[in-house]
């Protein structure tokens, strides 16, 4: 009888630990790409801190002693980081959305030349595009997005069970193919300012015209970058609410993908 206890006791604990490494192992692929927890603001003592945590936490859910074994190897180790790297991704494309948008609007408001030192990737940055990442943190913090982030973490074990992700060629097709909606969203949400600073250039270039004597290009540019932050600050306030419709439609398409990770 003492002998069957350990047994069970030791394959217990074997399937724990076992569950908590391909757990790390899936946290971290997803933490390495989310919005806001990838940045390079945040320590990379606090990073891997909140990844062991947050393992600590769910790992007796995750890999419960009742549970059947989990599987353990190359191939469960590399569909686990498939996992995290796949709800990521996903879900990292409407921060790049918003940052495509920055760059566009620097060309708009005549800033090309203007860049600064971004602190999050410590290279040079458009001065818009620095401005849309933080109004885009400000609207993940302030709509408690992150916490989202985190419950679908948690609910990709419900998806996918440890040790019965892999890998689908399915699915890296698929993102490839959403890569191409960035470029689309962010002509979207920069539009209003495009096509306000274009009629600008033609109203100004049509009164050069009647007008040579008028300076058109002493005119034109600080009159086209007014033009472009009015209606910014106009349409602005319909960001938050772009920002979270699609984030979720990514989410649930992450969970759509991750259907077809699980191992039969």
């Amino acid at each position: 009888m003492t002998d069957a206890t350990n047994l069970l006791g030791n394959a217990a604990w074997s399937n724990y630990l076992i569950g908590a490494l391909l757990l790390l192992v899936r946290i971290s692929g997803a933490i390495a790409f989310l919005p806001v927890f990838s940045s390079d603001a945040i320590p990379v003592r606090v990073k891997v801190g909140f990844t062991l945590a947050l393992t600590f936490l769910l790992v007796p859910v995750a890999a419960a002693p009742s549970s059947t074994p989990i599987a353990f190897g190359p191939g469960p180790i590399a569909g686990e980081l498939a996992v995290g790297l796949l709800l990521g991704m996903c879900l990292r494309l409407i921060e790049e959305v918003v940052t495509l948008t920055g760059h566009v609007l620097n060309l708009q408001f005549s800033f090309s030349l203007v860049n600064v030192i971004d602190p999050t990737s410590h290279i040079e940055t458009p001065l818009m595009s620095q401005l849309m990442q933080l109004f885009f943190l400000l609207v993940v913090v302030a709509s408690g997005l992150h916490r989202v982030m985190i419950a679908a973490l948690m609910r990709t074990l419900v998806v996918v069970p440890l040790g019965h992700a892999w890998f689908d060629a399915h699915t890296a097709t698929a993102i490839s193919r959403m890569f191409g909606g960035v470029l689309l969203g962010g002509i979207q949400l920069a539009a209003p300012v495009v096509a306000a600073t274009f009629l600008v250039e033609i109203a100004v270039s049509l009164a050069g015209k009647l007008s040579p004597q008028l300076p058109v290009m002493i005119v034109g540019i600080p009159l086209k970058t007014l033009t472009g932050y009015v209606v910014l600050l106009a349409s602005v306030g319909l960001w938050p609410r772009y920002i979270e419709s699609h984030f979720s439609s990514l989410l649930d398409t992450a969970f759509a993908l991750l259907q077809h990770q699980v191992q039969s």
